[in-house]
């Protein structure tokens, strides 16, 4: 059959997202399921030869023939397609557009192939033009959390929600393809990397986080990538609970600071959860409420209307003058009227004008890296922050993250929940914490008295006892809600939406007493 004949392949990008559960018995892993419908397919395995869980990529196998009508058909294509075009372009439109030009290119150089062949070339075509070559089944991968390439000759890590860091069977052997991947990725980023400039931080159009380098100089082992994959939809409050992250009294306590305008600010670790938190918090602000958020990359995804997203715009080269920092979007925010001001991660200068914000009552909610109440003190007060002791005080409440083995399995935990009572001009903090959780145990504890809440009380007249009352409520409502399995994002925020308008009907509802 003539090749302009051939039925058109049907190639689906977003295959269904298959169940997976955690297996306490790692050595009897063995899951296959498919990420680019019906050409590429992860297979998690244990591997008796390393003692350890493999991550492999299978896609289809071209022989010597294939693989040279791929190349000359791929660097044809490549002098026909703008690469901005690639980026913007509807999908469905691109995968019309190879297969017509994949058609036209193969009559004219005189390819004689069979359907099946046709078929394959077709898929790496799609993959590597709409994609990011060998990685895109990575990409496509909903379990996937984070991508890392070390360098030449270094299998690629990924980090899986399920089975958490595992090796790949990808492993760049050719320099010249590492880097022209590498460039790839700066490209989709909209950024541009070379020797003159080596390392690249960027988003991809997706919203993933792109950090990489270029030279061996830079980086022995050459170039290297880290992707931090953009979760579409953030987890939410029950199943948090589900994974046994924090306790449905630990929500309901951040619910109604979260109500009553306190500022918060969740630390912890690199990648300990402290975004994942930031967002499921963010489902408890009220759906009236005007929410501005500023982040360095795209990171936090909130389940509203009334929401105005800012993220900062690093300078090209050396020039500065074309740059949009945090400090810059933090003080604008300000103007925009917010009752909530969100920000991805706190490093800088921009940490004077968000306690300023908290002092002159704006409601502030962020993160920042640190492990204990003490260190985040010290960082605050020493450069380049240099914040005031006595500034400190407009905080309300520390959220410590962290990461934890638990029955040999790696997980997240919220640590402690800590309420800033008072710090002093020497930045000697006096705290309380009414919870935290006992890794010895595995338990989440509670203590009765919250400073925060004796706080609100002054403020908005209200007595604790109804505050105690309320936390009870709210935990029984979040832990039903884990327990019917009301667990997806829409039906999460409506439920807490709804329980701020009509909350009698929503108890009722829930069984909630």
């Amino acid at each position: 059959m003539n090749i302009e004949q051939y039925e058109k392949v049907k190639i689906d990008f977003h295959p269904k997202v298959p169940p997976l559960e955690k297996v306490k018995d790692k050595t009897q892993v063995d899951v296959r399921y498919c990420v680019i419908s019906p050409f590429a397919f992860i297979h998690i395995h244990w591997d008796e030869k390393i003692y350890e869980l493999v991550y492999d990529i299978e896609e289809p196998i071209l022989n010597d023939e294939e693989k040279s009508y791929r190349e000359q058909l791929t660097e044809a294509i490549e002098d026909l397609i703008n690469f901005e075009e690639v980026i913007d372009r509807n999908e469905e439109k691109l995968l019309e557009y190879i297969d017509k030009r994949l058609r036209i290119l193969a009559v004219e150089f005189g390819i004689d192939m069979s359907y099946d062949s046709y078929k394959k070339i077709y898929y790496y075509l799609c993959r590597d033009f709409l994609g990011v070559n060998e990685i895109e089944p990575i990409l496509r991968d909903y379990f996937v959390e984070d991508a890392e390439c070390n360098g030449l000759n270094s299998s690629v890590y990924i980090v899986h929600r399920i089975f958490r860091n595992i090796k790949t069977n990808i492993i760049f052997r050719d320099a010249a393809k590492l880097e022209s991947l590498v460039e790839k990725l700066a490209q989709r980023c909209g950024k541009h990397i070379s020797y003159a400039d080596p390392i690249l931080d960027g988003t991809l159009p997706d919203g993933s986080r792109v950090n990489a380098t270029y030279t061996a100089d830079i980086t022995s082992k050459g170039p290297t990538f880290t992707i931090r994959k953009f979760t579409a939809e953030p987890w939410t409050p029950p199943q948090l609970i589900s994974f046994r992250t924090l306790s449905p009294e630990m929500l309901a306590y951040l619910w109604i600071l979260v109500q009553y305008k306190m500022n918060i600010l969740i630390t912890g670790g690199t990648a300990s959860g402290k975004t994942t938190l930031l967002n499921a918090i963010a489902f408890f602000i009220p759906p009236e409420a005007r929410v501005v958020s500023i982040e360095d990359t795209r990171e936090l995804n909130l389940p509203r209307d009334n929401w105005l997203p800012s993220v900062a715009r690093g300078s090209t080269g050396n020039k500065k003058e074309n740059e949009v920092t945090l400090f810059t979007l933090l003080r604008a925010s300000f103007r925009q009227t917010p009752d909530y001001v969100i920000v991805g991660e706190v490093r800088g200068t921009e940490a004077s004008v968000l306690f300023q914000g908290m002092a002159s009552g704006h409601s502030s909610i962020s993160t920042m890296h640190s492990d204990s109440v003490d260190t985040l003190i010290k960082r605050l007060e020493t450069p380049p922050i240099e914040l005031s002791p006595t500034l400190l005080n407009v905080l309300d409440c520390v959220c410590i993250m962290t990461h934890a083995v638990v029955n040999k399995e790696e997980t997240r935990k919220l640590r402690e929940i800590v309420e800033i009572v008072n710090v002093d001009a020497e930045g000697v903090a006096t705290i309380n914490t009414p919870f935290s959780w006992n890794p010895n145990d595995d338990k989440f504890y509670i203590q009765k008295n919250s400073k925060v809440f004796d706080k609100i009380s002054g403020r908005y007249g209200i007595k604790t006892e109804e505050l105690n009352a309320e936390l009870k409520r709210r935990a029984q409502v979040i832990y039903q809600m884990y327990k019917r399995k009301i667990l997806k994002f829409e039906e999460v925020q409506e439920m807490i939406n709804k329980y701020y308008k009509k909350p009698d009907e929503v108890l009722k509802e829930l069984g909630v007493q």
